[in-house]
């Protein structure tokens, strides 16, 4: 049986709770090309030390180009992340050739959960707006399953947080 997007998207879910739970912040990624994983990846900032680069999307997309995966297959190829990617992972989607984002926590939802304020809001650019402005189309479906992909920032988020 073939997995849905559903199912992936649930598997970014795990990955995300997998890094909240080494102490890193509560996303995931996961990109799949014929029902298989090519690269996974939580967030790295955090315990982990990865940075503000270290974006669950990041990476995934940096474990991509160590395989070598060809741009063939990136194209045919989904990212399932646990949050809709912001305009840099965005962006790092379309570079990297991907033709397929699913994600599950719409951005507003993020920043409520973090209680983001003007200062640690971040850019007010949808994955959906900077994908529209790509020269090469890239398909996005989302927001999905979002009570499901609250669940590993229950608790994680300080009030005032970033």
């Amino acid at each position: 049986m073939a997995q849905t997007d559903e199912d992936w998207l649930r598997r970014s879910y795990a990955v995300a709770q997998a890094a909240r739970d080494r102490g890193d912040r509560p996303f995931g990624a996961v990109v799949v090309a014929g029902g298989a994983v090519l690269a996974e990846a939580g967030s790295e900032q955090g315990a982990t030390g990865g940075g503000t680069l270290a974006h669950s999307e990041m990476v995934a997309l940096r474990r991509l180009h160590e395989l070598a995966v060809s741009r063939e297959t990136l194209a045919g190829a989904t990212i399932y992340s646990s949050g809709e990617p912001c305009a840099m992972c965005a962006a790092a989607i379309f570079y990297s050739g991907i033709g397929r984002v699913v994600y599950g926590l719409r951005a507003e939802a993020i920043a409520a959960a973090r209680n983001a304020q003007s200062h640690t809001a971040g850019l007010g650019l949808s994955c959906r707006a900077v994908l529209a402005a790509a020269a090469a189309p890239v398909a996005v479906i989302g927001p999905l399953l979002e009570d499901e992909g609250a669940l590993p920032h229950k608790g994680y988020w300080r009030p005032g947080a970033a």
